[in-house]
């Protein structure tokens, strides 16, 4: 992997933990049970993203 792509996806890392802290936050000011639990699956889905996107960066640190 290029160091270009190391980046891009190092970046995609940060945007993944920006997403998860932004639904974080919405969540705090929500009421409604259903946007909470619409959040809360938003949230298991990017850090299911961000842990794979870690993964492959382990993956290639460790070639």
């Amino acid at each position: 992997m290029t160091q270009k792509e190391l980046s891009y996806v190092e970046d995609a890392i940060g945007h993944e933990k920006n997403i998860i802290s932004i639904c974080d936050e919405t969540i705090n000011m929500l009421e409604d049970e259903e946007l909470i639990s619409f959040f809360e699956k938003e949230i298991k889905y990017h850090e299911k993203l961000k842990n794979e996107l870690m993964d492959l960066l382990e993956e290639k640190s460790n070639e």
